[in-house]
């Protein structure tokens, strides 16, 4: 048997994160808590469950959630929308944070901030679900560790974002920005996410971070793709997705088998 693969503690997602480590997760697209353990017992830092492209409901991510804090890896949530109610949903059942599509404003930037947190925040109080222990924990215990933990991550992939940028990254409550690529390819009419407009974009991006202390997250398909924006400053990798991860390895096999 491989010897386990040694873990952090999820919690501390986001000081990590915060303090510019080398992070590797993967979204989760498939309906299922197997992916997640796999990637988890694999030493990924966390996992996005991806509710904005993939058939999940709440009692999917609910698990899929669980799957994540068996296997230690933090489960992060990508949200179908910018609501205080899709926010609340998925850290109730336990997220260690959140990545918020089409943050394109300030006052947006400002919403999800506060959806996700209690003091100073909006975020709704229960205190009989996971991610208050059930109950266990005591309520102003629990909403220290909360408000410490939680973790918000703003995508930045549209092309009125990238006017607002400077103001985007002045919101505290803001942990980190997620440069979405393949929408910013799709609103700047470029030809691929590879193209000038767009590596222009995830440069001006980058320097916004810079200059606002903020972490960086952008996703790639390999180590070497990750190269050019670790010299940005990107320090958070999403690294394709767990169908992503099975396509290849069976086109691999496949074609083994094809040309043996």
């Amino acid at each position: 048997m491989p010897a386990e693969t040694s873990r952090h503690d999820p919690a501390r997602f986001r000081q990590r994160l915060a303090a510019r480590e080398r992070l590797v997760g993967s979204f989760i697209k498939t309906p299922t808590t197997h992916a997640t353990e796999i990637l988890g017992s694999l030493g990924f830092d966390f996992v996005v469950i991806d509710a904005e492209h993939a058939p999940l409901d709440r009692a999917a991510i609910d698990m899929m959630l669980l799957a994540a804090r068996a296997s230690g890896t933090a489960g992060l949530v990508r949200v179908a929308e910018p609501s205080a109610a899709a926010i609340l949903s998925v850290l109730d059942c336990g997220a260690t944070g959140v990545l918020v599509p089409h943050v394109a404003s300030a006052t947006t930037a400002r919403d999800i901030g506060a959806a996700a947190r209690y003091r100073g925040g909006r975020r709704g109080y229960s205190g009989s679900h996971r991610a208050a222990s059930y109950g266990a924990g005591g309520l102003w215990a629990y909403i220290d560790r909360a408000d410490a933990e939680t973790t918000v991550i703003a995508m930045i992939e549209d092309a009125a974002a990238l006017d607002q940028i400077d103001a985007i990254c002045a919101v505290e409550s803001i942990d980190a920005l997620f440069i979405g690529r393949g929408d910013l390819t799709v609103a700047l009419g470029a030809a691929s996410n590879t193209a000038a407009p767009v590596q222009q974009a995830v440069e001006h991006i980058c320097a916004a971070a810079r200059r606002a202390g903020k972490p960086v997250c952008v996703m790639v398909n390999a180590a070497t793709e990750a190269a050019p924006f670790a010299a940005l400053g990107a320090s958070a990798f999403i690294v394709a997705s767990d169908q992503g991860f099975l396509r290849r390895a069976a086109a691999d096999a496949l074609r083994d088998f094809t040309t043996a």
